[in-house]
């Protein structure tokens, strides 16, 4: 199957490499690389200067940083450092891995955090590139005790983690008894390799339920997914079907997509459960063929926002969509390869990609937060960054085993 697969991917090559651009689009994955290392490396000097994480830019043009003075947890921490970990694998040069360390030593005090579900974003970013990278035996007892803190959230009667905290901030004023976010999907990574890692089957069995609960609650009929799913914590049944970022409660959050997407993807890799890779494609089905999808197959903010064409678009919902999509394709000969190429090379363009110097060093523009908080809108974000590197890494990839 495996050589089936490589041979698939050969032939989409070759045919590739026949055409006019073939040559250039053989390159694209390194050049694109070679540019964001020149302008990460703008951005890593911003860091090492302030000491700090940076997230995204102001709406008056300054950084704005997921480092906090006060000493907060942010979801975002991990981004930069794992973007730093990508640049070392692609360049092999030691400031990128010297910054990486740095910068994430930063966040090395959340792993004992347990009042978020956002610690498989942090450390699995960070610390799991660490470790992927150097197979250094301390990077895994940070991200064991990351991810023991994080199944503290586990309820088993609901068979889910527990995404954000009802008792304080805006989320204590929606009525939620225990909210779970599709987002949440994409903290089951961490959880995965600390079983294959450790031996330790706890987590990964936290994630098998977190992930079927949601397969059963939070799609719909056409495959797109809810962004919150509201639960009774003590009979596991659901209260309320309902967004926090997307347009309404009904719509389809153009980045919650993509987690779902990424996340089930995810899951198949390690179980290799067919139910998980039948998800997967069709999300993806869903995402490719949503007869409201820009020619460019970068998405509006929210699938059925009111103002579409003049609502922004989300690059961040893109670049998470097209590493997602590069790794389904390996489970499904081929399908889903020329999808994320045709991302890959949007997000590249110069209305996308921001040209060297500018964007306060980061690469792409135009990702959005989230509108209904009136937060991050039209501006670059640090996992735009992160995934869209991610997904040049896995397409440099690809094409190495093709050639």
């Amino acid at each position: 199957m495996r050589a089936e697969r490589y041979l698939i991917f050969a032939l989409l090559f070759l045919l590739g490499a026949c055409s006019p651009k073939g040559k250039e689009n053989a390159d694209f994955p390194e050049k694109e690389l070679e540019k964001s290392e020149k302008q990460l490396s703008l951005l890593l000097d911003d860091a090492n200067k302030e000491g700090k994480n940076p997230r995204t830019v102001t709406a008056d043009g300054h950084m704005h940083w997921a480092t906090r003075d006060n000493g907060s947890f942010d979801w975002t921490l991990g981004f930069f450092p794992g973007s730093c970990w990508y640049m070392y694998e692609f360049t092999k040069e030691e400031k990128w891995k010297e910054g990486a360390i740095k910068l994430q030593n930063q966040l090395e005090k959340f792993k004992s955090f347990k009042h978020s579900h956002d610690l498989g974003f942090v450390f699995q970013c960070s610390f799991g590139n660490a470790y992927r990278l150097t197979h250094n035996k301390a990077y895994i007892d940070v991200l064991e005790e990351a991810g023991n803190s994080l199944i503290t959230r586990f309820n088993p009667n609901v068979g889910c983690i527990q995404s954000w905290n009802v008792d304080r901030g805006w989320q204590s004023k929606r009525g939620w008894e225990f909210p779970v976010i599709i987002d949440n999907m994409m903290n089951l990574e961490m959880l995965f390799e600390l079983s294959k890692n450790t031996g330790d089957d706890k987590y990964r069995k936290v994630a098998i339920a977190h992930a079927n609960t949601t397969m059963k609650n939070h799609f719909r009929e056409d495959f797109s997914s809810f962004h919150v799913i509201d639960y009774n914590p003590e009979t596991g049944e659901v209260r309320n079907k309902h967004t926090a970022q997307g347009y309404a409660h009904e719509s389809a959050w153009a980045r919650g997509q993509a987690w779902g997407l990424y996340g089930y993807t995810v899951c198949y890799r390690y179980t290799k459960d067919e139910k998980y890779l039948q998800q997967a494609k069709e999300i993806a089905n869903y995402i490719i063929n949503y007869k409201g999808t820009p020619k460019d197959m970068i998405p509006y903010w929210d699938y059925n926002a009111p103002n579409i064409p003049k609502e922004p678009r989300d690059v961040s919902a893109a670049a998470i969509t097209a590493s997602a999509l590069l790794e389904l394709s390996e489970y499904t000969e081929g399908k889903y390869y020329e999808d994320a190429e045709k991302i890959l090379h949007s997000l590249a363009s110069e209305v996308y990609t921001a040209k060297y110097g500018e964007n306060n060093h980061f690469l792409l523009k135009h990702s959005v937060g989230s509108i209904p908080h009136n937060n991050e809108i039209d501006v670059p974000l640090n996992y735009a960054d992160y995934y869209y590197i991610e997904a040049l890494m896995k397409y440099k990839n690809l094409k190495s085993q093709q050639s």
